[in-house]
């Protein structure tokens, strides 16, 4: 019997259904925290719960368990609750259902329609959203090359297939706008997109100008505004990696995009806070680099091609977003996330300041697969590019004041010259398209003079 068999789906399908129902009621509700009564031994961190009152339902999940109480977080408001409510527990995490249909369509943290096209047709089998990362050792090697249609990131951070790579950035310095080229652009099979702790004003306006039908038609986005409880924006990162890692097991390249790690980091900050762990750095609990690693490391290669398993073949893009506290890229997360990915971006809030869009500092940015993606002659190529680069960096301020004499050195006479055709070369406009092997030949045309 295969793993993609009827009979396979059907017994796990059969495992999903609890032999039994075990419920417990509330005993007290204290800030954000539903405290349930339930000494099962089937009760676990992590369990699926679900409170139904009025014709209304409150999903949430067990974060805590104390003597014969558990403490349970919820994904709405705790508005409308009293003691003595029902509590329906179930024996696993809260699960879903993907579907290849699901592409263009937006749904919530829990796998539910937020857009006006009907139901969501549901897979034939549910899977846990909060599961472990596949083992290490079996994944597929990266190799292949993969078009970002974006020039100074074709060019300077190269990525393979199944890469992780941060995109760390302070607040208004484009950030949105470059995921948005990513999703349209990046050649692959689907897009999974995770807006966690997104403004709500900014929802519509991404959706519809920033992505574009273009963008979305070959998209799933997964959204959890800023309003909304820690739950559910940490649920929206781990049911946006559950939905890539179904595209990836049907072997096809998907592009994951996580915006942002930090309120995600966030999220699990107020979880952990409110299950009683202690405060570290910044107030972040131990768990949150817990789950920070485990979320990041469900992004990359699926397991080799094996006939007997659905899982093969399929790879993951991961792009995670890091919203940098006050421009600094030392700050707790960003740099547990830098240590967690293959590479990153660094936004430069003095390049967007100039109007240069999207304002990637190449000289600070980074691709670990660099050299497995790019070819000796375009290793040579962006070799020669940086040091134009890191020799103009070096003189900027002199040039500026006007106290560099021209002639002075060879080098630096160069780096003035060929500077405004790489400006126009990282230039580049939103619906702007530029593809792996032509961002090659125009640095090839810049470097000739």
């Amino acid at each position: 019997m295969t793993l993609s068999s009827p009979l396979h789906h059907l017994i796990r399908t059969f495992e999903t259904i609890a032999p039994y129902t075990i419920t417990g009621k509330i005993t007290d509700i204290q800030g954000m925290s539903v405290m349930g009564s339930g000494d099962h031994q089937d009760i676990c961190i992590g369990s699926s719960v679900t409170i139904a009152k009025n014709n209304d339902t409150y999903h949430g999940e067990v974060i805590a368990l104390k003597k014969n109480r558990a403490v349970i977080l919820l994904a709405r408001s705790v508005m409308g609750l009293s003691v003595g409510d029902l509590i329906i527990y179930a024996r696993t995490p809260l699960m879903i259902a993907p579907n290849l249909e699901w592409k263009g369509r937006v749904i919530n943290s829990l796998g539910e329609p937020l857009d006006d096209k009907g139901s969501l047709p549901l897979g034939s089998e549910h899977v846990a959203t909060k599961r472990p990362p596949l083992p290490a050792p079996k994944r597929l090697k990266l190799m292949t090359p993969l078009d970002l249609g974006i020039r100074s990131l074709n060019a300077f951070t190269t990525a393979c297939k199944g890469q992780r790579l941060g995109i760390f950035a302070g607040s208004g310095v484009g950030k949105s706008v470059l995921l948005s080229m990513l999703a349209r652009y990046t050649n692959c099979d689907v897009c999974v997109i995770g807006l966690i702790g997104e403004r709500g004003r900014e929802v519509r306006e991404f959706i519809e100008d920033t992505l574009g039908a273009e963008g979305l038609q070959k998209s799933v986005m997964v959204l959890a505004t800023s309003d909304e409880p820690p739950l559910a924006r940490r649920q929206a990162a781990y049911t946006t990696l559950t939905i890539a890692e179904y595209f990836r097991d049907l072997g096809l390249s998907v592009l994951c995009i996580i915006d942002s790690v930090t309120r995600f980091a966030m999220a699990q900050r107020e979880i952990g806070l409110s299950a009683g762990e202690p405060p570290t750095t910044k107030g972040y609990p131990p768990s949150t680099f817990f789950e920070l690693a485990q979320l990041c490391e469900r992004a990359g290669p699926g397991l080799e091609t094996d006939t007997d398993t659905v899982m093969g073949g399929g790879t993951i893009t991961g792009l995670f977003s890091v919203l940098v506290d006050g421009d600094d890229h030392n700050e707790p997360i960003a740099d547990a996330v830098r240590g967690l990915l293959d590479g990153h971006i660094v936004l430069d809030r003095s390049l967007a300041e100039r109007g240069l869009y999207p304002a990637v500092n190449v000289l600070k940015s980074i691709s670990r697969l660099a050299s497995t993606a790019q070819t000796k002659h375009q290793k040579d190529l962006v070799l020669a590019a940086k040091k134009i680069l890191a020799t103009y960096d070096d003189m900027a301020e002199l040039i500026r004041l006007g106290a560099y004499t021209q002639g002075s050195n060879p080098d630096v006479d160069e780096a003035i010259r060929l500077y405004p055709a790489f400006t126009t070369f990282f230039s580049q406009k939103p619906h702007e398209h530029t593809s792996l092997s032509n961002t090659f030949a125009q640095l090839e045309l810049i470097l000739e003079g």
